[in-house]
């Protein structure tokens, strides 16, 4: 769940949101202090707490906040039908995984009760996995065999990691919400990395050495490399990688920061055997920086996976 992004939307409508939250500094002190005893599975109760206690003493949510809230609830939709479906699609996962991938299927549900709990009759009713198309009009192909499911789980989760990273920035002016919010985000930046693994494992790979993946991303790296050759299927995936909709969002292969270019102005070391080229150099410091990505571009690249049933009933309007 992209919670940074989730803050940082609330505050456009809502600029006294800190404020609300300041009065509990404490309560933020001691999640950011609990490390891994906070689990997966306490989290969104703690966060459906920690909203309600906000403003449960105020005439209610305002409309701009439900909005926002809801469309994170969607977006928990989507992944956790996701993966349900693929726990339900005999002999799809290896063995092996399903524990992992239960959990991070139980993780969105977590996610969705928390969000529910919060917005209460207001929520987004559940629009049942009828509402997605995974197969993004018939251009992927997600259940037909191990390798496409987890190079679209890959897809769906790389896509939440740059939407959260376009909010955090807003958040650093108070470090307690932004310390709390990286705790819970890490458990998403884990389904990522893991998900990563087992596409390497599936490739017959298990280092992933590959600039951006190799053909097709089929051997990735357990973090995003350049523009990750498009992705599995480039058509549809390439613009997770790409850039949005400003100057602000740059495309996952950038090698500026902060006006820098990093590429023409670090001391590379000496590696016994490895010839340093532009392109390793380039790959080297753009898999350093993760880069933000615009709502409008993630709102476009969700939209794929909206069945007509889902259209109908307004996800990601």
């Amino acid at each position: 769940m992209d919670l940074l992004k989730i803050f940082s939307e609330i505050e456009k409508i809502d600029g006294e949101v800190y404020e609300r939250f300041d009065t509990r500094r404490r309560v933020f002190r001691h999640m950011a202090g609990l490390g891994k005893t906070i689990t997966a599975a306490t989290m969104p109760v703690m966060l459906g707490a920690m909203f309600n206690k906000a403003y449960g003493q105020t005439t209610g949510l305002s409309a701009d906040i439900k909005n926002t809230l809801n469309l994170a609830l969607q977006l928990e939709y989507l992944e956790y039908y996701y993966y349900d479906a693929g726990l339900k699609t005999p002999g799809l996962i290896p063995t092996a995984d399903v524990p992992a991938v239960t959990i991070m299927r139980d993780d969105e549900l977590g996610h969705i009760n928390a969000l529910k709990s919060v917005l209460g009759a207001d929520a987004f009713p559940d629009p049942t996995v009828a509402a997605f198309d995974y197969t993004a009009s018939n251009r992927l192909a997600p259940f037909a065999a191990a390798a496409g499911y987890y190079a679209t789980a890959q897809s769906l989760e790389d896509t939440g990691v740059r939407a959260y990273k376009g909010g955090a920035p807003k958040l650093m002016a108070n470090k307690d919400i932004l310390t709390a919010a990286l705790n819970i985000h890490s458990v998403e930046a884990r389904h990522s990395a893991h998900i990563r693994m087992v596409r390497r494992t599936l490739a017959g790979s298990t280092n992933g050495g590959d600039i951006a993946g190799g053909a097709n991303n089929q051997n990735p790296k357990s973090w995003v490399s350049l523009r990750e050759n498009g992705g599995p299927v480039p058509a549809v995936t390439a613009p997770i990688y790409g850039p949005g909709t400003t100057t602000d969002f740059p495309g996952e292969d950038n090698v500026t920061q902060a006006t820098v270019n990093v590429q023409n102005t670090t001391t590379y070391p000496t590696v016994p055997g490895v010839t340093l080229t532009d392109a390793l150099k380039a790959a080297a410091v753009a898999e350093a920086f993760d880069e933000p990505l615009d709502d409008l571009t993630v709102k476009a690249i969700v939209r794929n996976f909206r069945s007509a049933i889902g259209v109908g009933k307004g996800l990601f309007v």
